[in-house]
């Protein structure tokens, strides 16, 4: 008897600060939908982009691993750009199961871009990060490419998920942080560099005010993903996921409808 067929199959773990994650969850169903998941958000430790890199290389680990012990996943996918850079070599040391992380689109905007211009929207921790400078050098030495940090739109993506109007300002300064730069004007495609961010894409759009292409991981972490359970047997119904609040699990409550959508409907404090 398989695994599926026992009903034990093992869960597919996602991490991050707040909702951003579902932008790669969202994906990964799409590719996997009856794969069982865990959805985690450290909503204790939001921001991560505020946070220094020591407190990062710590936290981020020992939290996966409690929640390895408890739910005894496959794979754990840090659905989180901030805590990709940072800790994923921390996380992959302590853990013994596949983790899959989340770093810049640089490689495939140097391949989308016509005018050689190419902005990086993150968090204020990602953009410094030397993991984005060898990134740039390896897959786009010979391109433009101009960063802004944009703490704010995470803010503005959780808002959103609950139901309320984002911030149109913070939205209106995160393009306008990027094309009022030098060579700004030919900005042609944006790298959306943390995974809270595509949940503003259509906000984005309007407010850089000409065509600009805008392209994050959330596809590629989903088609890893699949590669590395592609072995696996995964249950003959969809089920239910599961989301987990190392926050107060009343503060979730405004987000059960978007959720929903993702196929989460049972709620746990860690």
């Amino acid at each position: 008897m398989t695994e599926a067929q026992n009903g034990e199959c093992p869960p597919l773990l996602f991490f991050d600060t707040g909702v951003g994650g579902l932008s790669v969850l969202g994906e990964t169903r799409h590719l996997l939908p009856k794969a069982p998941v865990i959805y985690a958000a450290d909503y204790a430790g939001l921001p991560y982009g505020m946070k220094s890199e020591a407190e990062l290389a710590a936290r981020v680990p020992a939290l996966l691993g409690r929640l390895v012990e408890r739910y005894k996943p496959q794979l754990v996918t840090i659905a989180c750009n901030t805590a990709s850079t940072i800790a994923l070599d921390h996380v992959r040391s302590a853990l013994d199961i596949p983790v899959v992380g989340t770093v810049p689109a640089i490689k495939p905007a140097s391949e989308l871009t016509k005018t050689g211009v190419i902005g990086l929207l993150g968090t204020k921790a990602t953009i410094r990060q030397p993991y984005v400078d060898r990134l740039a050098a390896d897959f786009a030495a010979d391109k433009m490419l101009l960063r802004h940090a944009a703490p704010e739109l995470v803010y503005a993506a959780e808002a959103k998920l609950r139901g309320e109007q984002p911030d149109a300002g913070a939205i209106a300064a995160a393009m306008s942080g990027l094309v009022e730069q030098a060579d700004g004007a030919e900005l042609d495609t944006v790298i959306l560099a943390c995974t809270h961010f595509p949940l503003l894409r259509d906000e984005l759009a309007v407010a850089a005010g000409r065509p600009v292409q805008f392209i994050d991981g959330a596809k590629g972490i989903a088609r890893r993903i699949a590669y590395l359970t592609g072995n696996r047997t995964w249950p003959d119904d969809e089920r239910e996921g599961t989301f987990v609040t190392t926050g107060d699990i009343a503060d979730i409550e405004p987000y059960r409808p978007a959720f929903a959508r993702y196929g989460i409907s049972r709620f746990e404090k860690l």
